[in-house]
This record gives structure tokens, sequence and C-alpha cells, in this order.
């Protein structure tokens, strides 16, 4: 298991992040869809929890296999996608991610946001427990990003805004900034195989910290366009977006609905208390193969030989079933592992 904390601060309020969040989350999960990759949202739903009251529930999953290094497209399916399960009770938020493919993989992440500049250093004192942690500062203006992800329009050294007047973010802008909030993330990653996990938590990481600094400064750059929006207008916008996502990957679920109606905490498989979110990492019923399913034979053991013609055979010879061998292939043979693993992929 390998934890961290990452803290990003942006030129925004809480209250200001509560909208441009939903807008960055579905707006950037859009631009990032293709043909066959991206995020495809299953259930949105409001959600309901005894102890942490209203929120939103949301299970997305994530293709992703042209995204993965080398060494890991070669022990994944051609079609990989990990799991997505967020409990939005902003400011606290819950995400779990698992792949029924890698059971003994997940990534658990707590989110906690304050109107300050990153200082708190006891925000998740109940959660850690003692734990070690490595805390990592994400600075939005002025950390690399990778290359394919850059864009100019969202260089945020150079970007001011018109709505707000914030920006341009100089060196050292964290100090001076009025107003300034921050994301802690609290990121668990496991990978329990002996011989890769320290290989693949400390990938996983480095994907992960990628993700929050493109999408934390997305939000920003994009604040002009969000800025002015109702949560109710938030909410169509998402509905929309995510529907022309699910259709842009090739993926054609259900439509997705957000209902009035908050679901209550047994209308769900989440927990009675988001933080101890058991991640669920069991096959799904449809590749498990049933014990008591019969074998086939792809030959009889035996052959008998129809009764000769009289004429053919000494009298007084026996003429016993001549052995066959166990060996030989049916005239169809089955189907190859390869053809029933693509099959059992999707």
């Amino acid at each position: 298991m390998l934890l961290k904390e990452y803290r990003i601060c942006m030129p925004l309020t809480v209250e200001e992040y509560r909208i441009g969040q939903l807008y960055m989350i579905s707006k950037h999960s859009h631009e990032q869809s293709d043909r066959g990759e991206g995020v495809e949202v299953v259930q949105n739903e409001p959600y309901e929890d005894p102890e942490h009251g209203q929120g939103q529930f949301t299970e997305k999953r994530v293709y992703l296999n042209s995204k993965l290094p080398s060494w890991a497209r070669a022990v994944v399916p051609k079609i990989f996608y990990v799991t997505e399960k967020a409990w939005n009770y902003y400011p606290y938020t819950v995400t779990g991610e698992s792949c029924s493919f890698l059971p003994k993989f997940s990534i658990h992440i707590e989110t906690k946001y304050e109107d300050n500049k990153g200082c708190n250093d006891n925000i998740f004192d109940s959660e850690l427990k003692d734990q070690e942690r490595e805390v990592c500062f994400v600075d939005i203006a002025y950390d690399e990003i990778p290359e394919r992800y850059y864009k100019e329009s969202e260089d945020l050294r150079y970007f001011k805004s018109d709505k707000t007047s914030r920006g341009i973010l100089q060196e050292g802008w964290r100090d001076t900034q009025d107003p300034i909030m921050c994301s802690y993330k609290l990121v668990t990653v496991k990978f329990e195989v002996w011989g890769l996990q320290t290989r693949v938590e400390q990938f996983v990481h480095k994907v992960v910290r990628d993700v929050l600094l493109l999408g934390h400064r997305q939000a920003f750059a994009w604040v002009d366009e969000w800025i002015d929006m109702t949560m109710d207008e938030v909410r169509e916008f998402e509905r929309a977006i995510q529907e022309a996502t699910n259709q842009k990957i090739g993926m054609f679920p259900p439509s997705i609905s957000i209902s009035e109606t908050p679901l209550s905490s047994c209308a769900l498989t989440g927990p009675a208390s988001a933080p101890s979110t058991p991640m669920c990492t069991d096959a799904p019923e449809s590749l498990s193969v049933p014990k008591d399913r019969p074998r086939k034979k792809s030959a009889p053991e035996t052959l008998t030989l129809p009764d000769p013609e009289p004429s053919g055979v000494p009298q007084g010879s026996n003429l016993s079933p001549l052995p066959v061998s166990n060996h030989l292939q049916s005239a169809t043979p089955p189907s190859s592992n390869s053809d029933l693993t693509e099959m059992d992929e999707q």
C-alpha cells in the first residue's frame, strides 16, 4: 500500500468550486474520451448518507487501455476499464476505484476542501490513524504538465479571467492570492502482487497526480464558462454532456437520469458511512465458471463397429469392440483460450 496526501490550491472559494468542480469533471471527461476509450457514466443519482447527509452518488467506467504503459498492456485484456464509484457530500467526497480483472488492485481517495492555502496539517487526523504518508503540494500554474495535455489557453502563467479579474498567477502566487482555497486529497493505492507492487503503486500515483494537476488547472482556466451558473444549470449541463460522452466512446447504457428525490442509503450498495466504503473486487458472475458444469468430451472413449458380413468371418470367432485412443479430437475443435478471453473481456 502506498499512501500520499495531495494539496492543490486554486484562486477560488470553496463555495465557487462546488459549481466549478461539476463543470470541470464533465467537460474534462468529454474531452478525454474517444471512440472506445474514455469515461462512461453508468449512474448519477442523489444519495443520502446517515452520517454525511444528502449528496450525489456517481458510478463510472474509465476505459484506458491505450493509456497504459507497454508492460501493463501486455497483461490486461484489449477492452480494459476501471470502475469508479464516488460519493460527493461537498465539501467532503469519497472516491473508490477497482478493477474486476485485477482483484488485488484498488484506489481510495478522500477529499476535503477548505478556504486556505494548504496549511492544515491535521485535516485527515481521524482518517490517518497514525499512518505515515507523503505530503505533495501541486502547483496548478508552475508544475510541469505532460506535453500531450498542454494547451496555451489553459496556461495559468498567462491566463487572466475576464469575469473575476483573477490571474495572471505569478511565482509564489499562493502566498499573496485572495481568495484562495485548497483541495486536500488523501490517496491510497493498493496492488498486492509480489514482484509488481512497488512499480505499479508508484506508477498509479504518478497518473493520479497528473490527473489532479490537469483537472484543477482546467477548473480555473474555464472559470468564465461556469462562474455564473446555478446548481440547476450545472446539473443540466452535466446530464447533457455525460450522455454525449457515452455516445462518443461508443457505449449506449440506459439514459442517465438525475432525479430530484434522494435515494436512501439502503437503495444503493454504498456504505452506511462513506469513509468505510468497502471496495468490491469480486469478478462478475459472467466471468465465473460453474463448478458443477459437466465436462464435454471431444470423442467417445470406445467405438463399436457394425457386425461384419457372415461370409467374411470364420464361424466361431469372436469380434470385440475395438478400443479407440482418448486423444482423438472431434471434428469441430473447441474455441481457443484467446477467443474465450475476448468474449469475456466486455
